[in-house]
């Protein structure tokens, strides 16, 4: 009877070592981080630093020899069209009153005469191209609201519109300063006759703004001989803003005018706004700082925001631009760290049915990198796993706790 208490007692042990050595093969649940595929709003984006600067500024330079004065101007000084004095040209004989000097001064009064002439049908071209850019709203505008057009065409035409008015800016920002170039010569071309001592503070040239804005920069600020064609100062109108971005040629094919710009970390509490007008044509190289050559393209950006949100932007000023290439306000996404590709090449998913990982094919669309639109292969509300490690494959199973 002992023998076979103890035989009974062996075997139950026997029994029990081999049941726990089982156990300890069979395979473990893993700790994995899941997360959840949603339907939502999804951005791609090109991401790259870029700086203001002012769309049109003007170097006024001595439209004659002679002996500057002391500008008393400061960079950040308002001035005013055809008032403001900027600096004073005195006479210094007998540079002129040379016959070589007058005639210099006339052939300056032809040129001057010649780029205002080509300057005016250049201007009424501009203001034609504008008026059938409004004319061409107008009605693209009636026919939205008739559900005759779409929205594209809409948006075409109001961009069409942007760009035909700034053209419009443009030619007449240059008529004024042929206008302004030709009044400079002429009055150049009278004070290189003599004068006698009795009217000599009448041959002291004064030189006023061609424009509204503000002084950039002081070029030749003491008194000095100045030549003619000498650069004195610098003027635009800070407000008038735009940005340039220089983006890698492989993305420039993808951004178009009137894609939607986000301007961030340029020093405000908030983001700003801008439209591109512009992809240049043309690339140029840049050594990255990795010492890479790159292939790079300017791409110019206005902002749409009102001036008083930006008041304290200048010309020069850094910038982050986010240009927006592809959005939708309603796709179904997944985090881009749960993609991986199968044997076959094609994008994949560790899935969870009932805490075990399967393994699914997944047809995917648009990324920015952090997300990816799903066009098939996956519902919202599906767990995937994140960062798969060597330890995930089909039909392992999870910890019951991962995901709550």
């Amino acid at each position: 009877m002992n023998n076979l208490i103890r035989r009974l007692v062996w075997i139950v042990g026997g029994l029990l070592l081999v049941g726990m050595i089982g156990y300890g093969f069979l395979p473990k649940p893993i700790d994995v981080d899941l997360a959840e595929v949603s339907r939502g709003s999804l951005q791609v984006t090109v991401d790259e630093d870029g700086k203001t600067r002012i769309k049109e500024k003007y170097i006024v330079s001595a439209p004659l020899g002679g002996r500057l004065l002391r500008i008393n101007l400061d960079p950040g000084d308002q001035v005013t069209s055809q008032q403001t004095v900027l600096a004073s040209i005195a006479p210094s004989d007998p540079t002129l009153l040379d016959a070589r000097a007058i005639a210099q001064a006339e052939a300056r009064v032809k040129a001057a005469q010649a780029a205002l002439n080509r300057a005016d049908p250049l201007l009424e071209q501009a203001r034609l191209a504008l008026d059938s850019a409004e004319v061409d709203l107008g009605r693209q505008r009636q026919l939205f609201e008739k559900n005759a057009a779409s929205q594209q065409a809409l948006d075409d035409a109001q961009l069409l519109f942007r760009t035909r008015s700034e053209e419009y800016r443009s030619a007449r920002f240059a008529q004024e300063i042929a206008e302004y170039e030709l009044q400079q010569a002429q009055a150049a071309l009278v004070r290189t006759q003599p004068q006698n001592d009795a009217n000599a503070t009448q041959w002291q040239f004064d030189i006023q703004s061609p424009i509204d804005g503000a002084v950039l920069r002081i070029l030749q600020e003491s008194s000095a001989v100045v030549t003619p064609g000498m650069p004195l100062l610098e003027l635009g109108d800070p407000q008038d803003l735009e940005i340039e971005i220089d983006v890698l040629s492989s993305d420039a094919v993808k951004i178009g005018p009137g894609d939607r710009v986000i301007i961030e970390h340029w020093g405000g509490p908030y983001p700003l706004e801008g439209r591109v007008r512009l992809v240049e044509p043309s690339a140029f190289t840049k050594i990255s700082a990795l010492g890479v050559e790159e292939q790079r393209v300017f791409v110019i950006v206005d902002l749409v925001e009102p001036i008083e949100r930006r008041k304290s932007l200048g010309d020069g000023f850094r910038i982050e631009g986010r240009i927006v290439v592809w959005e939708s306000e309603d796709v179904v996404k997944v985090p881009t760290s749960a993609l991986f590709r199968d044997a076959e090449q094609n994008w994949a998913v560790f899935r969870v049915e009932e805490a075990t990982i399967r393994q699914v094919q997944v047809e995917i669309g648009q990324s920015n990198g952090l997300e990816a639109e799903v066009l098939s292969g996956l519902e919202v509300g599906v767990q995937v796993v994140m960062h798969p490690s060597d330890q995930v494959a089909e039909g392992v199973k999870i910890s019951v706790e991962v995901g709550k």
